[in-house]
């Protein structure tokens, strides 16, 4: 690259056409910025969910061993793991709903029991096995076809039957073929039914065909789900109640953790002194929810909503601002990642290097507390990597070239950010190790696949406002 001051010197005195875009400004003002936490309302909670734990902790391991009063039947412990799952309290009781999944699979591995001709039992089985890493073949479900390899009409009448079986074939994989006409099937069945079902089943079949489990946001699900579970006339009230409490305290840590990115965000001030750039620090905090949502992980909440809301000035710095040959310095000086740099930077470039080199100097002092600051140098690469690949982009759109898609694409899933995130998304995870980092760093398949996802859905949904941008 040519030293700064030749690239800069080029065009100081020339008017300068820059491709500004009109991003709508926040719609949440300073709504976040100042949250005090109520010790004392959140100590009483606190008091509350412990007794309540320990009740559901019990009934969960009763039900494993069958110490219970009266034993329970295989749909009934199916039907507590899913309600205590679809609750959000299951992150409390990992171990106890393993050992339950565990010993339910093991009673009757090859499903030859008589409670398995029942469509919801096996179907809610094998949903929940499936998402707890059992390798659960879907031919099970072929006890449900008729002779012509069809699912059988009468399974029609079966509406919570039908509702598992649309849930259970949203975990496929590909060439499932069973699983893809199991959701054609009982899609088909739910929408005739769901006009004529009564509350609360008509509310959860329109939900589920709106937005399966298997893909929803899990904080979202939850809270919809305890208004559902509220009418039912078999509720336990004790899993209820707990549920209420610890959705309740787990909002008031993310009202905490939002106020403290509202208040870095609002700090840096960068709506006013970069007023071309998006500002979104709440939407981008919403994402990491989706992410994890488990207290343990509030660290990790804080860092990746920051790292998100901090790669928006960047991108926008390429897309709705910069020209090529002060993004040309920038990525540069991003590379070599040293303060000094930023004397070649244009002033408003300033501002985003500084914030952005502060940003990950204040993970690296963070994370030095559990002996884990070495960790950040991956982010930072991966930092580099999508700055790299933004350049690439930007010249690409000035010079009118239309790469090829294969050339689109190892090029675009940087830019795609997931690479950045995903990494980024372990600083704060305790239980991530300098290893798993390593390992993430590969770039797995399993990882690729997944960012080139991203990367395809996210070009058709936003093409259109992209065009629009230029």
């Amino acid at each position: 690259m040519a030293p700064a001051a030749a690239v800069l010197s080029n065009y100081e005195e020339e008017e300068i056409v820059r491709p500004v875009a009109d991003f709508s400004p926040s719609l949440w003002g300073d709504r976040f910025h100042s949250f005090s936490l109520d010790n004392q309302v959140a100590g009483k909670y606190a008091q509350e969910i412990e007794t309540l734990k320990e009740q559901t902790r019990s009934m969960l391991m009763s039900a494993a061993s069958g110490t219970t009063t009266t034993t329970l039947t295989l749909a009934e412990k199916l039907n507590l793991i899913d309600i205590v799952e679809r609750l959000g309290i299951a992150y409390h009781f990992e171990k106890q709903i393993d050992d339950m999944l565990d010993q339910i699979y093991n009673t009757d591995p090859n499903f030859e029991g008589l409670e398995y001709n029942d469509l919801c039992i096996l179907s809610l089985q094998f949903r929940l096995l499936r998402q707890h890493g059992y390798n659960i073949s879907p031919k099970i479900l072929s006890r449900f076809r008729d002779a012509n390899g069809k699912f059988k009409e009468s399974l029609s009448d079966d509406v919570k039957g039908l509702l598992n079986l649309y849930e259970a074939s949203h975990v496929r994989t590909h060439g499932e073929d069973i699983l893809e006409e199991a959701l054609a099937f009982s899609t088909a069945h739910l929408e005739s039914a769901a006009p004529h079902l009564k509350s609360p089943l008509s509310k959860q079949v329109t939900h589920a065909l709106e937005q399966s489990l298997h893909k929803s946001i899990p904080r979202v699900e939850t809270r919809y789900f305890i208004s559902i579970y509220e009418e039912e006339e078999l509720k336990n009230d004790i899993l209820l109640r707990f549920a209420k409490l610890d959705f309740n305290v787990l909002q008031m840590l993310n009202k905490q953790e939002l106020s403290e990115v509202s208040r870095w965000w609002k700090d840096l001030d960068f709506v006013t002194t970069l007023p071309y750039a998006r500002d979104r620090a709440v939407e981008c905090y919403f994402w990491t929810v989706g992410v994890y949502s488990e207290p343990q992980y509030s660290q990790a909440r804080v860092m990746l909503a920051m790292t998100i809301a901090m790669i928006s000035i960047v991108d926008d710095t390429f897309d709705a601002y910069g020209i090529v040959k002060e993004l040309e310095v920038y990525t540069d000086a991003i590379q070599r990642w040293d303060i000094s740099q930023i004397n070649r930077l244009p002033d408003y470039m300033k501002i985003s290097y500084k914030a952005l080199l502060d940003l990950y100097n204040d993970y690296e002092k963070e994370l030095s507390n559990d002996g884990r600051s070495s960790v950040v140098h991956y982010a930072k690469e991966r930092m580099k990597e999508i700055v790299r690949n933004y350049f690439v982009e930007a010249k690409w759109f000035i010079e009118g070239y239309m790469p090829p898609v294969s050339e689109y694409l190892s090029n675009a899933l940087a830019t795609s950010t997931y690479y950045l995130l995903t990494t980024t998304s372990y600083l704060g995870m305790k239980c991530a190790n300098k290893e798993d980092i390593e390992w993430l760093d590969k770039n797995p398949k399993i990882l690729e696949a997944n960012v080139t996802l991203c990367r395809v859905i996210d070009d058709i949904a936003t093409y259109e406002v992209e065009k629009s941008r230029g």
